[in-house]
């Protein structure tokens, strides 16, 4: 059961509030000044303070300030018989849980305790998550930073091997989602199709053919919990979701290589919308980058006509009306009514590369 460290200098109350916790199971400890407290905080360790505000000697204020710098998994409320706005407000400024006023009922030192205890338990989660959140992505991007920079060094290898490496750092993020290998293939041929439709000159085109498939690379730095939702995302959850096109820039920009300096772009931008209302930057137009409005269409029709966790696959049909509703919002126009004009080519190559 949690422990309680009780400080007053009133017996009768301190005993009270012990007998009124220990009933319900807690452990509980005894002080009757701050110094004592001071005491037996460093000799032991506490889930909670309860603690007077006026006391001989240091405050019970002062002592909270001391628990919530030296102590910052240990939680506090404020037990006192001086009934003063200003004082509860800075109590509860300092970090205290809660502020109880004399005298009390059993039920509201009861009621306080236990929502005191409940926070203290999830910001401690919530610090742990972060801080695991926060080294994951620091060891996963220095990983492929790693990746990235023996690839560039590797300036002799052929071609091919070049492009088989992009695919397979690509993996990273597929492995933590319910996406494909083959999602990848058809999705940077879709966009090689289109770009050479649009009159781009060759190189360009197997460029962003070999960039594209880095453009969800920053979600190996979204948990899974997120990740793999089979339902609509809160909106607390979808701004977790949009950084990955931030993180996947951060670990790809700043490269002497083309290919990689146009993945880094597909990454921040293949989610921005032509109307303005996409992420990460709000870009309109041809604001976007045209390797970033490319990607745009090609992830969207693949994500549409494939199955996932969170959907089945649809018919391209019901895939062509979903994106036409936005066109000149979502999509650039003329790419995308020069996609569904090359569509029989686009069919060819999803028949070529079919999830098992």
């Amino acid at each position: 059961m949690p422990t309680i460290l009780i400080v007053d200098d009133e017996d009768l109350i301190r005993r009270m509030l012990g007998r009124i916790l220990r009933r319900k199971g807690f452990d509980t400890t005894l002080a009757e000044s701050a110094s004592e407290a001071r005491q037996l905080l460093a000799e032991q360790e506490f889930d909670l303070v309860l603690s007077d505000v006026n006391m001989p000697g240091e405050s019970g204020l002062d002592l909270v300030r001391h628990v919530m710098d030296a102590y910052p998994s240990t939680a506090a409320v404020m037990v006192t018989g001086v009934d003063d706005p200003q004082i509860a407000s800075t109590a509860l400024k300092i970090g205290a849980y809660g502020y109880i006023i004399k005298p009390f009922e059993t039920n509201e030192v009861l009621i306080n305790v236990a929502n005191a205890l409940r926070r203290r338990t999830l910001e401690i989660e919530n610090r742990r998550y972060r801080a695991y959140l926060e080294q994951t992505v620091l060891d996963r991007t220095a990983e492929l930073q790693k990746a990235v920079a023996n690839l560039e060094a590797a300036g002799t290898e052929l071609r091919v091997s070049r492009e088989e490496t992009i695919q397979r750092l690509a993996r990273a993020a597929e492995f933590r989602s319910d996406e494909t290998a083959l999602h990848i293939r058809r999705m940077c041929l879709y966009c090689e199709l289109l770009a050479r439709h649009a009159g781009h000159p060759e190189e360009w085109c197997e460029l962003i053919r070999i960039a594209s498939p880095m453009h969800d690379i920053g979600k190996i730095g979204t948990p899974d919990s997120i990740l793999m939702k089979k339902v609509r995302l809160t909106p607390e959850e979808f701004e977790i979701m949009k950084q990955h096109a931030e993180i996947g820039y951060r670990i790809l920009n700043g490269s002497s290589s083309d290919m990689l300096e146009l993945a880094a772009e597909i990454a921040r931008s293949h989610h921005e919308k032509w109307d303005g209302s996409g992420y990460p930057a709000g870009l309109v137009g041809e604001e976007i980058p045209i390797s970033g409005r490319i990607c745009a269409i090609a992830d969207v029709f693949d994500a549409l006509t494939s199955k996932r966790c969170y959907k089945p696959e649809f018919s391209v049909e019901k895939a062509r009306a979903i994106m036409d509703e936005g066109r000149g919002k979502h999509f650039d126009p003329n790419l995308l009514d020069l996609f569904w004009t090359h569509i029989d080519e686009v069919l060819e190559i999803k028949a070529a590369y079919v999830d098992p």
